[in-house]
């Protein structure tokens, strides 16, 4: 509901010249004093029963910054001008931030200090309205004073999903519109032409370049190809739409839609000219293709290990080249930290004994495929074509950044015998942000928890009436690179034999000024050529013949197939158990790790199509299009394989524990992207749980602490900086700014190795001249390490399979810096094995040679001080040198997280932690 502003108030209201964040400039004062009106209260609410809830009051969540996401063109105004916060736009942001220096002293009765309630139901003194949307009989939406939350209560099916999608409107319609437009290559035309907005479309657009026809089919395929659940399934979809159409059609005849509508010109502020377009069932598969390439398409890079691997090759010979290529890889990697760490093996994507098909890209003929043509004004300047260069980066990489953590514990070591579970999605932070949290109860659904705006028909991550689940990003290799042979000219090539067309796909934009963005008028066209094994995204030769590699993922084609996992998620009369909840998940095509806890189990499953390749292809590396190298029983008209059976996934029931950070699954599994080695942010995780498990008693309260300990700690200070100490202390430090560095550097590893304020709200760490000089050290340190062995070119390739750094200050990852998540990559694995190799200890799965000095002690430790020296000389300005948001110096607010802003309201930034945006704790006590 809008917040009742004053006149007084709206008299003195004065628009700033400039504003940050969403709005770019800004012309407007006061339109009409009827902007602030707010909308009509419902009627006298009902409390809402939770008869079917087993969790006893020790269910809870938090979604920071607040479930409302929706804002009126006052509100924003307001906001800009004075930091007026819309009810429930912010109120989970504090008690997430606040966990940060508050969990030392957490116990389960102050659980709830820093997350919300999430038991079923609303207590009848807690109800803050009930509404029946569209004057429907079959549905209300309750919403809570506290968070504002909606509890979706339907009698008939039709009548929840109705309200699920009036309810999304309602909160999110903007970023759900936003984000339509993102899925179909059309930002810029919607909502401007921002650098940021280009980098955004050409991101997604580039490996998910769909024309209408292909999200029918996509809906089509899903539904026939599954029965009564797919009829299902479509029937929902409906329902969520004609909600969200409804509250589109209210909001615009009231005029109390999000204020985004007239400050990108989509709407009239005084006459209400203008429309806001109704949501297709086409839309839906848009937005899933967004959430899916973000954080479930796992694989990907292989042009670049190729290019890597021919320089190891060109330095060290073929056999030699190829064991450091290998060494450097860690494809299963001994030392790293597993989920499933009973000692079961799911070999995938291993490196076979004997490659064929491989097609690697002869010296320097790689180019990258263009996106953008015809470019004018700001679509082709230099801003813009720095843009264009790190959107197509990301979207090539095989790095999936920044995605989830999980803690789950068996009961058989808990104090009260039931599984307690911490686990989240690390999904960036945003304003409004891309989740929102729900309870939907109706026939065949009942749930809690969070579901990506515009696909929130069902809950996607949350608890039921007797279990909760979640999930992390997985990254197996379910893409592989193919070289297709060109023939006649660059846009036909060899398919089987015959010389084919490739298919044109194209994307035209422009944008002009407005209110919210003030970027200049341009255009340009989106131009992707695909073939039947997909998009091309490299020119090159191989052999002398001219090729052009292509991108197939498993999950192409297919953005609609995972609804059925989560229909099923949601339907008390299917999960009633570990084994119904890890068949669920199988019908989820993307790749996840997913967790489970109810009062007696607790279950993992890894999901993912992954397709069956033809003996003897690396999943590494590109390989001829050619049907020896197909997957098995390849379909290209429907893009369907044969795909390893879900017995072959890792998984699990009843393991003492279970930790997960983007890290290896289990023994001999692969992932596609570089870093699963002796160091891992999981390790973090894995070495706190592992603690508490032996000493047993474990309770919300110390899993919860073990999380956010690990969220403050610095990943190279923990596990990686101690061995460098034991280097340079190997004898005695006479250099006095290095043993002035040493001192500080060994009493933060004393109190910890965590980025911590020194006391809450203080924006200063303690230790921060420690904090300081690691961060200037690091890159120093392995560049130094490294290069010298490696050599330039070949030191420069591996940096482009994996960073050397991520640090929480450093411009990384798809939301860019202050984004919280941190050490998911960089080369603190190499550091590890490599100086300890030096320091003549023991090492498995060790690189090939020692590169610090060469393998000498004395050498080695000559590099890591002169380095050491250097970095201490680097004053705290030259390490953060400063952003829109900070001064160059400040340390803290370089580390601090924002909110990114996707729409008119903005929030303060908070104090840095590493962990889930969304995140439950639960522990049930009794099943059904």
């Amino acid at each position: 509901m809008p917040r009742r502003t004053s006149c007084t108030a709206l008299d003195r209201l004065r628009t700033p010249g400039r504003l940050t964040g969403f709005l770019k400039t800004a012309s407007i004062c006061v339109l009409i004093a009827g902007l602030l009106s707010p909308m009509t209260q419902a009627a006298a609410a009902a409390e809402a029963t939770a008869a079917n809830d087993y969790c006893g009051g020790q269910c809870s969540d938090i979604l920071p910054p607040g479930e409302n996401g929706n804002a009126t063109l006052a509100q924003i105004l307001l906001n800009q001008a004075f930091g007026t916060q819309p009810d429930h736009a912010e109120d989970q942001l504090g008690p997430y931030a606040n966990l940060a220096k508050g969990y030392p002293t957490l116990t389960n009765s102050t659980i709830n200090t820093f997350f919300n309630d999430a038991s079923f139901g609303v207590a009848s003194d807690q109800v803050a309205s009930t509404e029946s949307p569209a004057g429907r009989s079959d549905v209300t939406i309750v919403r809570d004073k506290k968070t504002g939350v909606p509890h979706i209560t339907g009698t008939t099916r039709y009548g929840t999903e109705f309200g699920a999608g009036y309810a999304a409107a309602e909160d999110r319609l903007w970023l759900m519109d936003v984000f339509r437009h993102v899925g179909r290559g059309q930002l810029t035309t919607f909502a401007g032409g921002d650098p940021s907005n280009q980098g955004l479309e050409q991101q997604f657009w580039r490996n998910a370049p769909y024309s209408e026809a292909d999200l029918q089919a996509q809906i089509d395929n899903a539904v026939a190809n599954n029965g009564t659940r797919g009829q299902q399934a479509l029937a929902d979809a409906n329902a969520y739409l004609a909600g969200i159409n409804s509250y589109i059609d209210a909001s615009d005849s009231g005029r109390y839609y999000p204020g985004e509508y007239v400050l990108t010109g989509h709407k009239d502020s005084v006459t209400n000219a203008g429309t806001i377009d109704h949501f297709k069932i086409t839309d839906l598969v848009a937005l899933a293709s967004v959430i899916g390439a973000l954080f479930g398409s796992g694989g990907g890079g292989e042009v670049n290990n190729a290019v890597s691997l021919l320089a190891a090759q060109e330095k060290y010979g073929v056999e030699q080249g190829t064991e450091v290529w290998e060494a450097f890889r860690e494809r299963n990697d001994p030392e790293a930290v597993l989920t499933v760490h009973d000692g079961e093996s799911f070999p995938y994507a291993a490196k076979p004994a004997d490659p064929q098909g491989e097609a690697l890209p002869d010296a320097d003929s790689v180019a990258t495929e263009p996106l953008v043509y015809d470019a004018t004004g700001t679509g082709g300047d230099q801003s813009a074509s720095a843009t264009s260069a790190t959107a197509t980066a990301t979207a090539l990489s095989s790095a999936r950044r920044g995605m989830s953590n999980a803690l789950v514990v068996s009961g058989a070591h808990t104090a009260s015998g039931h599984p307690v579970a911490v686990f989240g999605p690390q999904t960036g932070y945003f304003a409004p942000q891309l989740l929102m949290l729900q309870e939907i109860q109706g026939p065949g659904i009942s749930a809690r928890g969070a579901s990506f705006a515009g696909l929130s028909m069902y809950v996607e991550l949350g608890r039921g009436q007797d279990y909760a689940w979640s999930a992390t990003t997985s990254g197996q290799d379910i893409i592989d690179s193919y070289a297709v042979e060109l023939c006649q000219d660059d846009y036909h090539y060899l398919y089987h034999g015959t010389c084919t067309a490739m298919e044109k796909i194209e994307q035209k934009n422009s944008w002009a000024p407005t209110t919210a963005d003030d970027t200049a008028a341009g255009s340009y066209t989106m131009r992707v050529w695909r073939t039947k094994y997909g998009p091309v995204e490299y020119r090159a030769t191989v052999g002398g013949k001219k090729v052009a590699y292509t991108t197939l993922r498993s999950s192409y084609m297919h953005e609609a197939d995972s609804i059925i996992g989560f229909q099923m998620l949601n339907d008390p009369d299917y999960v009633k158990s570990p084994e119904t909840f890890q068949s669920a998940v199988q019908h989820i095509n993307y790749t996840f790790n997913w967790f489970y806890a109810d009062s007696t189990h607790t279950a993992y499953y890894n999901s993912g199509n992954n397709p069956v390749r033809a003996s003897g292809v690396d999943a590494d590396f590109p390989v001829w299009a050619q049907s020896a190298y197909e997957w098995k029983n390849w379909n290209p008209a429907t893009n369907t394989a044969d795909y390893t059976a879900a017995s072959a996934h890792p998984h699990s029931i009843d393991q003492d524990y279970y930790i997960s950070w983007n890290n290896k699954q289990a023994l001999d599994y692969s992932t596609a992207s570089w870093g699963d080695g002796s160091v891992h942010r999981g390790n973090l995780l894995e070495d706190r749980v592992k603690k508490l498990v032996a000493a047993g008693g474990v309770t919300r309260a110390s899993l919860t602490k073990a999380m956010a300990d690990a969220a403050l700690a610095d990943l190279r200070a923990e596990d990686v900086l101690p061995d460098l100490l034991k280097v340079v202390n190997s004898s005695t430090v006479t250099d006095s700014t290095a043993a002035a560095a040493v001192s500080k550097l060994q009493a933060w590893v004393t109190a910890g190795g965590k980025r911590t304020e020194t006391s809450a709200g203080s924006k200063a760490y303690a230790n921060a001249d420690a904090i300081r000089i690691l961060d200037a050290w690091w890159p120093l340190l392995v560049k130094a390490e490294f290069e010298p062995g490696l050599g330039s070119d070949l030191y420069t390739a591996f940096t482009a399979n994996l960073s050397i750094d991520e640090s929480p200050s450093a411009a990384h990852g798809p939301t860019g810096a202050h984004a919280g998540s941190s050490f998911q990559y960089g080369w603190w694995s190499y550091v590890d094995k490599d100086i300890r190799a030096v320091l003549g200890e023991s090492v498995q799965g060790g690189l090939t040679q020692e590169y610090c000095g060469g393998g000498s002690l004395s050498a080695c430790r000559d590099i890591l001080i002169s380095t050491l020296k250097e970095a201490a000389g680097k004053t705290a300005a030259q390490v953060y040198p400063g952003d829109d948001l900070c001064s160059a110096g400040d340390q803290w607010c370089a580390d601090s997280i924002v909110q990114r802003t996707l729409g008119g309201i903005k929030h303060s930034n908070i104090s840095w932690q590493n962990r889930p945006t969304f995140q439950q704790v639960v522990e049930f006590t009794s099943h059904r």
